[in-house]
Parts: C-alpha cells; structure tokens; sequence
C-alpha cells in the first residue's frame, strides 16, 4: 500500500512546487527582459563607438569615444529645436488630459438626448485610418494659415486627443460614486463646480496615464511636424535630428545611434519615475470600467 503524507509533508510539497514556478517564471520573464532591452542596449553601447569599430562588425565598441554626442549636440539652432519640442510636449500634456476628462464628463455623468448615439460617433472615428485624414487636415489647416506653426500639432487636443483618450476617461468616471455629486448637487454646485472639485481629482490616475501618453506622442513625433513645417527654423527635435543631422552631410553611425539614445531617454526615464502611478492607474480603471 501507499503511504499517504501527512499534513506537514504536503505543505513541504506544495512549497517547493509554488517555489520552482515562481523560479521559472522569474527565469523566463528575465529572459525575455534582456531580449526586449537587448536592442536598446545596443543602440547606447554604438553611440560611443568610434567609426573603425563599426567598420570592423562590432556589436559592442572595444574603444569609447564621445564624438558622436559632441556632433549631435555641435548642430546649430540645436537650443531652438529643443525649445519648439518642450512648447508642443507641455501644451499637450496639460490640454489633452483636460480635454479629454471634460468630454468623458458629458457622456459619463451628465445625462441629454442623443447622447449615446454621440459616443457611438466618437468611438466610431477609432476605425478611421490616421493616413486617410493626413492630406483633408492639411488643406483645413493650410487654408486657415496655420502651416509652419504649431497649432496644427496643439489645438486639435483640445478637443481630446483621439475617441481612446475620452473612452478610457468615460469608464474611469463610471466607477465614481454618483453620491458624492448628488450630495455636491444639494450642497449648490453646479455641473462645472461638480467636474473640477469632485470628480477631476477622483481621476488623477487616468490624467496622469493620459499626459505620459501625450508627453511620449509629442515628444517623439516626426511625422506630424514634418508635414506641417518647411521652415527649418520652426523643426521639431525629431525633424532636426533626422533632417539636419542625418542628412547634411553627417555620416558616423555613432551620430545616428547618439541620436536614437537621447530621444529615448527621457521617455524611459519618465516611464521608469512613474511606472508604479501608471500602472496602478491601469488596474485601477479596469477594475472601475
């Protein structure tokens, strides 16, 4: 016959058993994070490789050098670029949000007729290809004279920043308690006393998901710019780079690379300062939506 194990080696058991899949999940969640970075890693390691080292087919450099950096940074107007770039990324990041929640606000709490059917607009405009819009846009604005200015990259998000932006807002807003309004409602608030003092500051985790959002699009968006601009006085950091740097005539590989890591590094970084807050905000709304 067969022993059967008493309580405490079944506990042993199912320890040891709770142990090795948390060592291969950790082990494969490990593996896949050095596969993900693997490319990035690269692109910073090349930025401080010398020219030879890329001629040689070397992944890693064998010798460091600065120059790309000095090259990337030597480019004229380059204090001019960065400035056009923060206007457009802290105008985004304070109107879309803002934006997007006082949109999400009329069709979460406030109640009028058709306002379903709206939304179902609104959500609607998530299946229309961004490429069809690009050439209608462009006419729009060119007309209005707002080529070689920024407002074709801010004033649009007013207006929300896309139907996903409200969407997600108008879920967040459906886990609020109506209770809270209605008692704001008896106390004398009225509808935009009730969306800046009780239910915006409910929202701080959404806001927060959507403005590292519109900081990442913003900051990193070389198309938008691009199209909308022919002054070179007037580019973005993402159009200089990639039209003063890379082609006038600045042909290192290490300029290139230099150039990918310092794009890059800001947006990882405040990813890395907030990805608890993002996170949580991400839970959070699931579970509210």
């Amino acid at each position: 016959m067969t022993r059967s194990l008493s309580p405490q080696e079944r506990n042993r058991s199912a320890r040891r058993q709770r142990h090795v899949i948390e060592a291969l999940q950790y082990t494969c969640l490990t593996v896949l994070a050095i596969i993900f970075l693997f490319p990035f890693l690269l692109m910073v390691g090349q930025s401080f490789m010398p020219e030879i080292d890329f001629q040689r087919g070397l992944l890693f450099p064998i010798h460091f050098t600065l120059r790309g950096y000095e090259q990337l940074f030597a480019q004229p107007n380059y204090l001019n670029y960065f400035l056009n770039t923060v206007f457009i990324v802290v105008f985004n990041v304070v109107a879309m949000p803002l934006a997007a929640s006082f949109c999400a606000y009329s069709f979460a709490r406030l109640k009028w007729k058709g306002r379903e059917l709206c939304f179902a607009m609104v959500l609607s405009t998530l299946m229309i290809p961004g490429v069809v819009t690009q050439i209608p846009l462009y006419l729009l604005f060119s007309s209005l004279g707002w080529t070689n200015t920024p407002l074709p990259l801010t004033i649009p998000n007013l207006f929300g920043g896309g139907a996903i932006n409200i969407f997600l807002f108008r879920q967040f807003m459906h886990g609020i308690p109506y209770e809270l309004e209605e008692a704001s409602t008896i106390d004398g608030a009225n509808v935009f006393q009730r969306y800046f003092f009780i239910t915006l500051p409910l929202c701080k985790p959404i806001l927060l998901f959507v403005a590292v959002g519109a900081f990442t699009s913003s900051w990193g968006d070389y198309f938008q710019p691009m199209f909308y601009y022919t002054d070179p006085e007037k580019y973005t950091l993402a159009v200089a780079i990639y039209k003063v740097v890379m082609l006038d005539g600045v042909s290192e590989n290490s300029v290139a690379m230099a150039a990918g890591v310092f794009m890059s590094v800001l947006p990882a970084l405040v990813f890395f300062l907030l990805q608890r807050k993002l996170i949580d905000g991400i839970m959070v709304g699931a579970v509210k939506g």
